[in-house]
């Protein structure tokens, strides 16, 4: 599927999963407790409710008011009242013009950021989500993939189920929000199981944080005007995990690892690249005295960011690590989409057909080690 001679691959596209899913999905044993999707007049509710606590809005307190939310609105009713199927994002997907795109999730980015929920109970909801995802993802396996939920709130509970989601449902990824849930950073030695087994399945990891959290996140003082929050959390998020994969030294001792920072830009990436160089260079023995390689050569080595369809700044970026690291998505359909005129979007921008062409397909396929679908 073409499109003006481009092949594309959406590196994070969502879907939204029936309000539903964990009562038809979960282990019997956690059913009368699984989180329920609100639903209401906003055809993109991301609200959730848990029996135990009732409603928690960990959407940021997401607009509903204004142009954009009454265009969207407008845009998405139908999809809306189709229940948002396997046939919609089909359909979704071709209106864009995407050959194939990497699933995540909407209500699911939240579902795991309660803090001090109990392992057992976190885990369920992962596989829960995971099995529906496969279902899902059924109607086009080649185009649909998936990508894997998993918990952190045991680190033996993450390792399974990304054994499981590769193994078993075929899945070509594994996300986690960027915020810390577990009290922990990334860099701490509590999640080495996780990156040893990823390095192990050859498997990438996607970080893909949101514009709100249970759990403490850049931003959430800001939760009143959610346009700032959103501005904010997602980028400034991603930058402190980021930080701690290159300079807290899970890259270096996991040469293997594969990790993406979606859905928060790319355009910050030289000035922070730039500030985390210059700690390593002042401080690095002290706090970081493993660390052989500088951050950005472990940035060009083991990382990949996404770029919003219109993110002009990007070339700053592009300049500073090149253009073979960078992936393409649509964020369909949420607040930061252009559906259905990402692609067209992006394909206006003002640079080379080649580097349009690597970051359209050829860094997504090789980030997520995806063949274009063959057409018959």
């Amino acid at each position: 599927m073409a499109n003006d001679g481009f092949n594309i691959f959406d590196s994070d596209m969502h879907i939204m999963e029936p309000p539903d899913l964990w009562q038809r999905y979960i282990d019997p044993e956690f059913k009368d407790r699984a989180p329920i999707g609100i639903t209401s007049e906003n055809v993109r509710d991301l609200r959730i409710s848990w029996p135990d606590d009732g409603p928690m809005d960990s959407s940021g307190g997401i607009s509903r008011f204004g142009h954009l939310y009454e265009h969207n609105q407008v845009l998405y009713k139908s999809y809306s009242e189709r229940g948002w199927s396997s046939e919609v994002q089909l359909e979704a997907m071709d209106n864009e013009g995407l050959d194939v795109a990497i699933m995540f999730p909407s209500r699911g980015l939240n579902v795991l950021t309660r803090p001090n929920i109990e392992p057992p109970f976190a885990a369920a909801i992962a596989r829960a989500y995971n099995d529906w995802m496969y279902d899902f993802c059924q109607l086009d396996p080649v185009r649909m993939l998936g990508a894997g939920m998993i918990s952190v709130y045991d680190i033996n509970d993450a390792v399974a189920e990304t054994r499981r989601v590769v193994n078993e449902l075929g899945f070509k990824a594994v996300f986690l929000r960027s915020n810390m849930v577990v009290g922990k950073p990334w860099h701490d030695p509590y999640f080495e199981p996780l990156w040893d087994v990823l390095e192990e399945l050859d498997l990438p990891l996607g970080f893909h944080e949101a514009s709100g959290s249970l759990s403490k996140q850049a931003g959430e003082h800001l939760s009143g005007n959610f346009m700032l929050r959103r501005v904010y959390s997602q980028p400034f998020e991603q930058m402190m995990g980021l930080g701690s994969f290159l300079a807290g030294g899970i890259l270096e001792h996991h040469p293997k690892l594969r990790v993406a920072f979606l859905e928060a830009n790319c355009s910050w990436i030289p000035w922070l690249i730039w500030r985390l160089d210059e700690a390593v260079e002042r401080e690095g023995d002290a706090y970081s005295p493993d660390l052989k390689a500088t951050p950005s050569e472990l940035l060009k080595k083991q990382c990949w960011v996404s770029i919003e369809p219109d993110e002009t700044p990007a070339k700053y970026t592009i300049d500073f690590m090149g253009h073979d690291q960078i992936v393409f998505s649509t964020d369909y359909p949420h607040g930061d989409s252009r559906y259905p005129e990402s692609v067209q979007a992006f394909l206006d921008m003002d640079l080379p057909d080649d580097v349009k062409r690597m970051i359209l397909w050829d860094n997504c396929a090789r980030f997520y080690k995806v063949e274009l679908p063959v057409r018959v």
